[in-house]
């Protein structure tokens, strides 16, 4: 018998490649971080011995959920102000929250506060999106987690940088310290069309092209947004990026939910990703993205929650549904954006987003032991007739029970291993009081 480090013995695995299949009784030998066989349990049992043996007989074991779009530290705003219009929320509400409170201090609370609640509901990698990004990835690299980090780029005032060129310079000194680990990456995150102008967003698409850096960017949110867009600069903000050459590969659109055909082409035509929020797109009712569209045009789609701010949670299971639902409504077919279709997007469409399609977001021989395990045996998941479509339309993110990433148990039977709850309740509590006393 072959010797590895841990054989995971579930009662379902989804590998998301293939497509649509669902294994019984199978399981996932793993040995120095890496997948290193999948097989039926059977078979394991006799070819395998194993340091550590899980046996998972009511759970679905898939790879961890990729969240690509959040800005974690903003959940200590969580519930700050709800049912405004996108720009009263961010003007009158949070921008001053942040110019009031934004700190290191908030930042390292906000995260272990945001990290916590995505391990506990199966999140392992995640896209961030604001100020601080070195102290985001030191919280990060501390928990064990898998994340992109984006380092914030506006040419408005902010806690963070009084100018676009004060932020630009931060970022370089940031990449010029690196990464703490393996598990994290930085990309650059310009804000948005509105709130970067041309200068540079030129100077952001230099560096992304000389150090290969991915760009993470709200686009096309609000109809607002647009005609903004029209009124300053004659064309749409896509079309506007399109003839700065910043579209590619390497970008990341989120939300897009002001989407023309042309828009479509553009996207289709320079390989640009697209990141759906429908949760947060609906609560702001900024707007729906024809993710049907998208996705017979080609284009890579994945998910992201946005911030717990304007959500009001982290869950990837309340997107996937939403996401599935959504789906059907705006293409007018009960057909479309299948639960299979949403399993993907939140999955390896999110991984694909940062270029780790080769390392997670599917159980594959040789890719990183990042994966989740979820209880089915729950009285609103049975009977099990389809394991992908009970986590998309029955699933609470509560059944998650262990998370492991690039091997390593980060939940281990709903408990967190790496991240102190209580510590994480006690430090939120603290801050109610102090936003509360600036209102």
């Amino acid at each position: 018998m072959q010797n590895v480090e841990m054989l995971i013995h579930a009662r379902w695995l989804i590998p998301i490649i293939p497509r649509n299949l669902v294994l019984d009784y199978h399981s996932i030998a793993v040995n120095h971080n890496k997948i290193v066989s999948i097989l039926p349990t059977s078979e394991a049992k006799k070819q395998y011995h194993a340091d550590k043996i899980h046996e998972l007989n009511d759970h679905v074991v898939l790879p961890g959920f990729v969240n690509t779009h959040t800005h974690s530290p903003m959940t200590l705003f969580r519930g700050l102000a709800d049912d405004l219009k996108l720009m009263d929320w961010l003007e009158n509400h949070i921008w001053p929250a942040e110019v009031a409170s934004i700190n290191p201090e908030f930042i390292r609370d906000g995260m272990q506060l945001a990290m916590a609640e995505m391990l506990l509901s199966g999140t392992t990698c995640f896209n961030e999106h604001y100020f601080y990004p070195d102290i985001i990835a030191q919280c990060v690299a501390e928990a064990g987690m898998r994340a992109c980090v984006g380092m914030l780029i506006m040419s408005v005032p902010t806690p963070y940088s009084q100018t676009a060129e004060e932020a630009f310079q931060k970022a370089e000194h940031c990449l010029a310290k690196g990464s703490p680990n393996s598990l994290i990456q930085f990309s650059l995150g310009p804000h948005s069309p509105y709130a970067t102008d041309d200068s540079i967003l030129l100077k952001i698409k230099k560096l992304s092209e000389e150090m290969n850096l991915l760009i993470h960017m709200h686009i096309h949110e609000t109809a607002d947004e647009v005609e903004r867009g029209l009124k300053e600069y004659h064309k749409r903000p896509l079309q506007r990026l399109a003839e700065l050459d910043f579209l590619s590969p390497r970008l990341q659109a989120v939300h897009m939910t002001q989407t023309s055909d042309e828009d479509i082409k553009l996207l289709q035509q320079s390989g640009t990703h697209v990141v759906h929020c429908p949760e947060g797109n609906l609560k702001l009712a900024s707007g729906c993205c024809p993710v049907q569209k998208i996705r017979h045009a080609g284009i890579n789609i994945a998910i992201g929650t946005d911030g717990a701010a304007s959500n009001n949670n982290l869950d990837m299971f309340g997107e996937m549904r939403t996401a599935a639902l959504l789906g059907k409504m705006v293409a007018n077919d009960p057909t479309a954006t299948s639960a299979t279709d949403v399993l993907e997007m939140a999955t390896l469409g999110g991984a694909k987003a940062l270029h780790l399609e080769h390392e997670i977001g599917s159980l594959e021989t040789g890719k990183s032991a990042d994966f989740i395990a979820v209880n089915l045996n729950e009285v609103n998941t049975q009977p099990v007739y389809n394991p992908i479509s009970q986590l998309v339309y029955a699933c609470h993110s509560t059944q998650v029970t262990d998370v492991w990433i690039a091997g390593k148990q980060l939940v281990k039977n709903k408990q967190l291993q790496t991240i102190y709850q209580n510590q994480c309740l006690a430090i939120a509590q603290s801050w109610q009081s102090k936003l509360e006393s600036h209102k």
